[in-house]
């Protein structure tokens, strides 16, 4: 390995470090005011209930147990669960966090390609790129991408870690390799190729994989490659910690539903649209234009023209980098950094409906910011005074990327705001329509809420998740004929889909055909046994038909199956309400708060059972919360008006 030149000017490391974290903080600032975006935002934090608890002896167990959200990553429930800790459900403290992890990723990219390079500028231009690049604005401001930037920064410190074991080949510094990478693992599984770039590194710039210049050299010796099998046995650990987190995360993947069968795309369409995502992915780099938090799959549409086209650009470019490796060792590193990393998420395995996205870019990018800070840098070596003028071309190019993240991060300030700008860049986005639906349902805007899942229909009238969410926007609406009818369309399409049979269930027992309700909630519990909301509902039909011991049977295993189920305790909480317990009424209620405090329903049952025991002043501190929670819950504030007559005639 060349040894490195050593900058004795500690303060102008000092002040480049200063200024990246001064960039970020301008750049990203803004996300102190954002919300939670409603999309995965849910799964992780805001409907998570064991997450919300803080970092408990239970909620750690269930980190390293669970396959929910179709991911193993224990390390990042720990992490949300931490942020409840610390901030509860305020969304400051949640996205302060992302934005934290963003900056020791940026700190610890520019000290480590300083250390293993000595190129005090041009590391510094690469981590300015990683820090401001508008691809980079969806893991930094999604709360649930906490994934994105806690795996890259354990990756990094695997990657300084493996410096430090190059420089002092002693096992504990390996271990500490070892460990690191287990912990990014635990993070996102993205890390999966890590040992791949760790042997790039080893090409360039650690420059422990030597070619021999003696043509006359036998083949192998020629070409280093009893170096690179000596290499590749050293990282064999690593292979294997990466063997059993891509195991996992298949398993949890396939367990969710989140893994397309084979035979949905078939290879061809997979491969095509793996070569164009190379393509765009690069562009977006040059040009990051229209991003958007979802891209549909093109499908079989794509033409032949773009994926003829990308696939002769990735040979030509790697057939160049081949042409120039001993020239330009860095352009065939950062190329293949970009293209390997990008592998497990570039829809080889189709996981989800997308196309491509920006967060797969978070790591993968660093590839092609090396080729364009060494290549730019090399360019300018014929010029006078070349490295005042590299540096002024960063600056600007560092405020002008800086422009572009604070504009696109704008977009990320509530969902609503970020499925309409989706909607605009993108075409026939069914998915963008379909969450800003969701989302203007939550608010009660239903008619807008229709309007968008009408134009998810018109693309595509079998859209099993449309019809749907049009029900739930009907039922809302108190329309239930009409809103029964779009379940049962559903149903129609995904004869399994078991949140549209407890949908359908619930209107057929309000319209007076118990019967009906109970066969589909039956037969929701038979595709999906654990489903709680179905026991909870079918013990609500039963206990209205006076089957008391059934019910009973069936509010128990909801419980054990889910002893956190905020409804499973209101639901009993009724229950033993209109039998007269109403202690045993009020301790179900009172749990459901504490699961949610926010549960608006369980404070104006716990004011009744108060109002009915005549204690007026404290059941009016409960109305009084439910109406705070939820200003138009009619039946809270008519309750609410009864008091305060009574209270006003004593």
């Amino acid at each position: 390995m060349n040894k490195k030149y050593d900058i004795s000017d500690h303060h102008l490391k000092l002040i480049i470090s200063l200024f990246l974290i001064f960039a970020i903080i301008i750049a990203y600032g803004q996300v102190r005011n954002f919300d939670f975006v409603g999309y995965d935002d849910e799964l992780y934090v805001t409907e998570n209930f064991t997450v919300q608890k803080g970092f408990t002896a239970k909620g750690v167990r269930w980190a390293f147990t669970t396959f929910h959200s179709a991911n193993w990553h224990p390390i990042t429930w720990l992490s949300h669960m931490l942020d409840c800790e610390f901030y509860g459900l305020n969304p400051t403290g949640h996205h302060w966090t992302n934005v934290e992890f963003h900056v020791a990723n940026t700190l610890l990219l520019f000290f480590i390609f300083f250390k293993m390079t000595g190129a005090l500028w041009r590391s510094a231009f690469v981590a300015a790129l990683f820090a401001l690049h508008p691809l980079h604005v969806e893991s930094v401001a999604w709360v649930a991408e906490r994934k994105d930037v806690l795996s890259t920064f354990f990756g990094l410190l695997s990657g300084a870690a493996y410096y430090r074991y190059v420089e002092n080949p002693r096992i504990i510094n390996y271990l500490l390799i070892v460990l690191l990478l287990g912990l990014g693992l635990m993070a996102k599984p993205m890390l999966v190729t890590l040992p791949f770039v760790l042997l790039l590194l080893d090409y360039w710039p650690l420059q422990r994989i030597k070619f021999q210049k003696n043509l006359n050299a036998e083949l192998v010796e020629c070409f280093g490659f009893k170096a690179i099998l000596q290499l590749v046995w050293e990282k064999i650990p690593l292979f294997a910690l990466v063997a059993v987190a891509s195991t996992l995360t298949f398993i949890a993947q396939q367990s969710e539903g989140a893994v397309q069968a084979l035979g949905a795309l078939s290879l061809k369409i997979r491969v095509a649209n793996a070569l164009v995502s190379y393509v765009n992915y690069a562009l977006k780099t040059i040009w990051p234009s229209n991003l958007a938090v979802f891209y549909p799959h093109p499908g079989n549409t794509l033409p032949a023209w773009q994926i003829i086209g990308a696939a002769l650009l990735i040979a030509v470019a790697i057939f160049l980098s081949i042409h120039t490796l001993k020239k330009y060792p860095y352009i065939i590193v950062g190329l293949f950094w970009y293209l390997g990393t990008l592998v497990p998420v570039i829809g080889l395995v189709q996981v989800g409906d997308q196309a491509m996205a920006d967060r797969y870019t978070y790591l993968p990018l660093i590839g092609l910011f090396i080729i364009i800070s060494w290549g730019v840098f090399d360019f300018l070596k014929k010029w006078h005074y070349h490295t005042i003028i590299f540096i002024l071309s960063a600056i600007s190019a560092t405020c002008v990327l800086a422009v572009c993240t604070f504009l696109q991060l704008g977009y990320w300030q509530n969902g609503i705001m970020l499925f309409e700008h989706a909607i605009k860049v993108t075409n026939k986005n069914c998915v963008a329509h379909n969450n800003l639906g969701v989302l203007l349902s939550k608010e009660e805007k239903f008619d807008e809420a229709l309007f968008h899942y009408d134009e998810v229909l018109k693309m595509n009238p079998n859209d099993s998740r449309a019809l749907y969410n049009k029900g739930c926007a009907l039922r809302d609406k108190r329309d239930l004929d009409k809103a029964a009818f779009f379940f049962k369309e559903s149903l129609k399409i995904k004869t399994d889909y078991v949140e549209a049979h407890n949908e359908l269930a619930y209107i057929l027992f309000v319209q007076g055909k118990p019967d009906e309700a109970i066969l589909h909630y039956r037969n929701a519990l038979k595709i999906k046994p654990d489903f709680t909301d179905a026991y909870n509902n079918l013990a609500n039909v039963l206990c209205v038909q006076g089957e008391i011991d059934k019910a009973v049977l069936l509010y128990k295993e909801a419980l054990r199956l889910d002893p956190e189920n905020v409804d499973t305790h209101y639901n009993i909480g009724l229950f033993y309400k209109k039998q007269g317990k109403l202690e045993k009424a009020m301790t179900h209620l009172a749990k459901a708060i504490k699961i949610d405090p926010d549960y608006a329903k369980a404070y104006n049952e716990i004011g009744v059972i108060l109002f009915q025991q005549g204690k007026y002043k404290k059941a009016q501190v409960f109305f009084s919360k439910a109406v705070r929670i939820r200003p138009n819950y009619t039946e809270a504030r008519k309750n609410i008006t009864i008091l305060e007559k009574i209270l006003s005639s004593q």
